[in-house]
């Protein structure tokens, strides 16, 4: 089972620049896409449902922002949209297809980039999210969350650590809230369990060449329950050719759906 993650950073432009020419090589499974920044009356009927997929759209009230969508090759048996915090939910930044005891999340935390208010908003998402997170680690299905989480985790996530201590994305409260998210609830990290290696980004600022000299965040992630995590065989990130200003998150798992 192959599972792909990518903030598009609008999927028109990601289309654009040969998405969808790109997808069906890669004979995934489930793809989750974030930051679609359009309405689904926007989109073109191969942006709706590439070939050989179903797909589906939790896309935020205010056009042009946010927004995540799922392609998935079988059909779930059923689709949730949103988590249950108004605020958030109508950004469209949670959509959850169940494929018998297998459920994929394609998820968006808020970025606090833009300023205080917006790193407010990151913060209640973080603590609504939160016991959400400890009821579907209990529930007995087996998940994969998808998507960009918009936090380093740690030092070897991103190149410039010590010049981005105070910056959104790598304060010290997103970044102890993952640990929690990891050792007191006990989700994984798959990506880690398959690649400790430095300088294994998923996004790059477009200043500075940064792409280019590979000064990026590791902010993507596949973030599992164990038991799906320890079915993990494969990782890589995507980078011959660019989408957006995120790469493509790869992983494949030892089973179907």
């Amino acid at each position: 089972m192959r599972v792909i993650t990518l903030n598009v950073n609008g999927i028109r432009s990601a289309a654009k620049k040969g998405l969808f020419g790109w997808l069906p090589r890669q004979q995934a499974d489930v793809v989750c896409l974030q930051e679609v920044k359009a309405q689904e009356a926007d989109l073109t009927e191969t942006m709706r449902a590439p070939k050989g997929f179903h797909g589906f759209f939790n896309c935020a009230e205010k056009k042009g922002y946010a927004g995540v969508a799922l392609y998935a090759r079988r059909e779930p048996d059923r689709v949730r949209v949103g988590f249950g915090s108004k605020e958030h939910d109508d950004e469209g930044r949670y959509l959850q297809a169940d494929f018998g005891k297998l459920s994929v999340v394609s998820i968006y935390l808020p970025s606090g980039s833009a300023g205080p208010h917006r790193q407010e908003s990151k913060f209640r998402f973080m603590e609504h999210f939160y016991p959400v997170l400890k009821r579907l680690r209990g529930d007995g299905r087996e998940y994969i969350l998808c998507g960009d989480w918009n936090i380093a985790h740690k030092e070897i996530d991103l190149k410039n650590w010590k010049s981005n201590r105070k910056n959104s994305g790598f304060l010290p409260e997103e970044r102890a809230w993952l640990t929690q998210v990891f050792d007191e609830l006990g989700w994984v990290d798959v990506f880690r369990t398959l690649n400790d290696k430095p300088d294994q980004y998923t996004w790059w600022s477009n200043r500075g060449r940064a792409y280019e000299k590979n000064v990026g965040w590791r902010i993507d992630y596949q973030i599992a329950t164990p038991g799906i995590a320890k079915k993990a065989r494969k990782e890589s990130i995507y980078k011959d050719k660019r989408f957006s200003d995120h790469a493509p998150l790869i992983l494949d798992y030892d089973r179907t759906i």
